[in-house]
């Protein structure tokens, strides 16, 4: 039987982000020298790192690694896009940095896309790096389009064999997502108004209105090193949750499911979330929040992607 060359296999490009991250980003690269998929790149995103990244990394170590530097932090929208821009590749693996591969990972990933055309992406189960007996992503619960929220399935639930059914599901996850260059060519990369938070969410429903599947394939394993780049608990996170989750439903709810939500968010989750954190003394993040508020009033909804 005559051995494949690895240029025989679609070239599937990994675009990751650095962010002041140089060793988490070593553990990620060190974490991909165990693929088994035979044909890949590596497209790191030096996103204004204040050490550039270059200088801590030697690529020379690294087979099929390239660093492309950016004097502005782009987001995780901007810098996945400038990524996907130099990558090369058949297929984007969108991955963060703060993750730990599997080995057969890609080649998991890669499956669905052979069983049925009309798939655009496929994702991975997520599970937590330091707790991978708890799931984090095992595909995604529907948007609820008068609350604006949307909750992946299994969400910190201990693993078990209900999590082991591959399907397709509502949306994708910005942590590991694997998708075909067909999607970018017809529907474009992330919207970079979204910045960092339910950019994923909103490309997703793009793609699924550019006609897409998306598939959840749960024989595929990666680990999540959650909140290493913002933090668990950061001001900056509280002000795009909020701007983002308005911004969403701005883009994709009709005019009734706005109003609803509109209302919802003025007379709940406004005063419920500027009270609890002005109780709880955490008062950059009532700013953080009313700022988010306050970007929608002003903004509009629609930019290039």
């Amino acid at each position: 039987m005559l051995a494949t060359s690895p240029e025989s296999y679609p070239l599937i490009s990994l675009v990751s982000i650095n962010y002041n991250q140089a060793e988490v980003t070593r553990d990620f690269l060190e974490s991909c020298r165990g693929l088994t998929y035979p044909n890949y790149e590596v497209i790191l995103v030096d996103n204004a790192s204040r050490q550039v990244l270059s200088t801590v990394i030697n690529v020379a170590d690294y087979s099929g690694v390239t660093i492309v530097r950016s004097e502005e932090n782009l987001g995780f929208t901007g810098g996945n896009n400038l990524g996907m821009e130099a990558a090369r590749g058949d297929y984007f693996f969108i991955v963060n940095n703060d993750t730990e591969l599997t080995p057969t990972l890609l080649d998991d990933l890669l499956k669905p896309f052979q069983q049925d055309s009309r798939i655009g992406v496929t994702c991975p189960k997520i599970k937590f790096y330091d707790y991978p007996d708890i799931v984090q992503y095992a595909g995604y619960n529907p948007m609820n389009l008068y609350t604006g929220t949307a909750t992946p399935v299994g969400l910190n639930e201990r693993d078990s064999e209900r999590f082991n059914h591959s399907g397709y599901t509502n949306f994708a996850h910005g942590c590991a997502m694997l998708v075909k260059r067909e999607v970018i060519t017809k529907v474009g990369r992330f919207a970079e108004r979204f910045f960092l938070y339910y950019e994923e969410l909103d490309w997703s429903q793009r793609i699924k209105d550019g006609g897409f599947l998306i598939y959840y394939q749960a024989s595929a394993l990666i680990l999540h090193k959650e909140s290493v780049s913002v933090g668990a608990s950061n001001p900056l996170k509280t002000y795009y949750l909020t701007r983002n989750r308005i911004l969403y439903m701005r883009r994709h709810g009709s005019a009734f499911q706005r109003l609803i939500f509109y209302v919802f968010f003025a007379t709940c989750v406004l005063p419920k979330h500027v009270f609890t954190y002005l109780m709880k003394g955490k008062l950059t993040h009532a700013k953080a929040f009313l700022k988010g508020v306050r970007w929608n009033l002003t903004s509009p909804s629609t930019s290039a992607v």
